[in-house]
Order: structure tokens, then sequence, then C-alpha cells
């Protein structure tokens, strides 16, 4: 695991979406009654999944949205650290799917944006491709339909200005999933890299 606590200070706040609380630690750990309360959880603006220590008193469930940057700020959370999807519990496991669907309903306009803003990879692959089921001619038509009459307001916009792209915010939750569960997805473009 790696600790994301870099002791900087954000102003705006980073939020984790928690997944799973474990009141008494990991089933795994010796100490369980001893251990501190754990939880697993999602950060909204970059996708990364964590394992957040919380503290005693934190009154706090699954699908709580909490604190985990600025470090001074935070109430429920004791430590943040980065973890892999395999680390999950089975709870954590089956609330991801809910989970990113509530960020990406909470900030529509930033989702709608990728289909905006994406740009070409290489000389043979576009952003638009790395969406499940958008193919050449699909990715044509989001490209020209945004060139020709400007930047997608919503996903029922772009549903509408793009004929055969079906369900678009769908595509997208599928493909942040993929990005939080695969190992071997080569770019990524919702789950960022950085700490």
């Amino acid at each position: 695991m790696t600790t994301t606590d870099s002791g900087d200070t954000d102003t705006t706040g980073e939020y984790a979406v928690l997944l799973d609380v474990l009141r008494h630690g990991r089933r795994s750990d010796n100490r369980r009654f001893d251990s501190p309360p754990l939880g697993y959880a999602l950060a909204e603006s970059n996708f990364h999944l964590l394992e957040l220590t919380l503290t005693e008193d934190a009154d706090v469930s699954i699908g709580d949205r909490v604190l985990i940057s600025p470090v001074e700020s935070r109430d429920d959370v004791e430590r943040v650290s980065r973890i892999s999807y395999d680390d999950l519990s089975n709870t954590a496991h089956s609330e991801l799917e809910y989970v990113v669907k509530d960020i990406v309903d909470a900030d529509e306009p930033r989702f709608v944006d990728f289909y905006n803003d994406a740009q070409p990879i290489t000389l043979r692959l576009h952003q638009l491709n790395l969406l499940p089921g958008i193919g050449k001619k699909l990715r044509d038509k989001v490209l020209e339909e945004r060139k020709r009459y400007g930047p997608f307001e919503s996903f029922d916009d772009l549903e509408e200005r793009v004929s055969g792209l079906h369900h678009p915010k769908d595509i997208v939750i599928e493909r942040i999933l993929e990005e939080i569960d695969g190992n071997d997805v080569k770019y990524k473009t919702f789950v960022r890299a950085d700490a």
C-alpha cells in the first residue's frame, strides 16, 4: 500500500465515497477487536481505491462521502492508503458500480466534457475509442457533431445529437469500472495516476 497523506493543504477539499466499513478492522488481522475501524473508499476526483483508517467515533456508513484532504480538516479519517482492486472486501466490490454511477450522476458536466474534449492518443487511436462500443464510425459521428454544432450540454444532448450512440453515461461508467479493475488497461483516462 502506498500512503497518500502528503500533508499539503488543498483548499478545495478532496472527498471519497465509502464502499464498506469494517468496525473492527480486517478479518485477517490477529488483533481483530483491538484493531481500528477501517473503510474502503473510492476517491471522487481520480477514482483511486483507498483504505481509510477511521477514528474510533466515526459515525459513517456505506455510501457516505468523507473528507480525505486536506489532512488537518478531516473529522472521521486518520489515515489514507492506496490499495488495489483485489484488496477490496466483497461488500466493497459489490458497491463499486453503484458508487461510480453516483459520482458520474453528481458531476455530469465533468463526464460529458470527456466527449467534448477527447483527443487522439496516437495516429491510429483516439480517446473516444477507449469507450466500450465506440468504433471508428461512432467516433467520427461524435467528432463531426461537436465540430459542427459545438460542445455537448448533457448526456441526453449527446444521445440525441449522435445517432447510434446509446446510453453514453453507461458507457463512461463501464470504462471507469474497467480502469479501476484492470491491470491490463493500457490507457487510463478516468483513473488518474497522480498520487
